[in-house]
């Protein structure tokens, strides 16, 4: 197992700061530092760079970080492996997920639920933000597993499609449009629109499909950028103007008829969410099982 110290070298790479290491360690800091300097003491260098209030990995520092995190991937799938031996049951093991807005909403949850019935020995944290930041995430190893939208981004981590989502055009029962659901393509500049925020893997689809028509997302009038599927959904809810949101997310809205659903003609808005993991993880056992559970849940091949 790697010693405490290590684990508190690799928090500091990862936050960039002694003060938020402390923070999330629950130790004070001068014992962040007296580890650091230990290390650096057994290792004869330097492994961070102080610059003024900031902090930044040596080149030595890069090279302990990239085995360190090798030898935390080898620490857990050999935890996963020997814990499920006689009985797949007992996993034990920490997976943390990342996810964006509308799987960690809407999609997730119930596989959550039914993976941790089966193995409650897991330890399991979820991180939601936006498609952007899932992948940063994972990059920056604050996440063994992510899932989002959009494979065209996805060429630097392993991906594997889990499923498929409609992004749907809506508006309030209130709004004028509601008394006349289906618009023509071009008509589509005419009307007020709310968007989600850059890096929105719903906002991409939204982009791409409007592409094959010939139409730009700065031809569309924007009334406001909102951060957040339930943020833009209750800005619809409560004004006159179109928002494109993920099927899932209105469900009971639509239902309950406080949202209506637009028709545009020739428009039609999917997107895939997909796994990623980093190059070299693909033999995480406990992230594969959550994987095979997941596409179980839906009945996905």
């Amino acid at each position: 197992m790697l010693s405490f110290k290590h684990e508190v070298f690799l928090e500091v790479a990862l936050l960039k700061s002694f003060t938020k290491a402390s923070q999330t360690l629950y130790i004070s800091q001068p014992a962040i530092s007296k580890h650091i300097k230990s290390l650096e003491e057994e290792y004869r260098t330097s492994l961070f760079e102080r610059k003024g209030n900031t902090i930044a990995l040596t080149q030595a520092g890069e090279i302990l970080v990239a085995a360190l995190s090798k030898a935390k991937s080898i620490e857990k799938q050999l935890e996963f492996e020997i814990s499920t031996h006689h009985d797949q049951y007992s996993a034990k093991g920490e997976l943390k997920l990342g996810a964006s807005t509308t799987v960690a909403l809407y999609i997730i949850p119930a596989v959550l639920s039914g993976f941790h019935q089966k193995h409650p020995h897991v330890k399991i944290s979820l991180l939601n933000r936006n498609s952007e930041g899932v992948l940063k995430a994972l990059l920056d190893h604050e996440i063994d597993l992510g899932i989002m939208e959009g494979k065209n981004r996805l060429s630097i981590v392993n991906s594997q499609l889990f499923l498929t989502d409609e992004v749907i055009p809506v508006c309030s029962s209130a709004s004028h449009l509601a008394r006349k659901p289906r618009l023509r393509i071009e008509e589509i500049t005419k009307h007020l629109v709310a968007l989600r925020e850059r890096g929105s893997g719903t906002l991409a689809a939204l982009k791409y499909a409007l592409s094959t028509h010939g139409i730009k997302l700065s031809d569309l009038n924007v009334r406001v950028r909102l951060s957040g599927t339930e943020a833009l959904k209750n800005f619809i809810l409560a004004d006159q103007c179109i928002g494109f949101l993920p099927m899932r997310s209105v469900a009971n809205e639509l239902a309950s008829g406080t949202l209506v659903r637009l028709f545009i003609d020739g428009l039609s808005i999917t997107r895939q969410f997909y796994f990623i993991q980093r190059h070299g993880d693909e033999r995480d056992g406990l992230s594969n099982a959550f994987f095979k559970y997941a596409k179980l849940h839906y009945n996905l091949k």
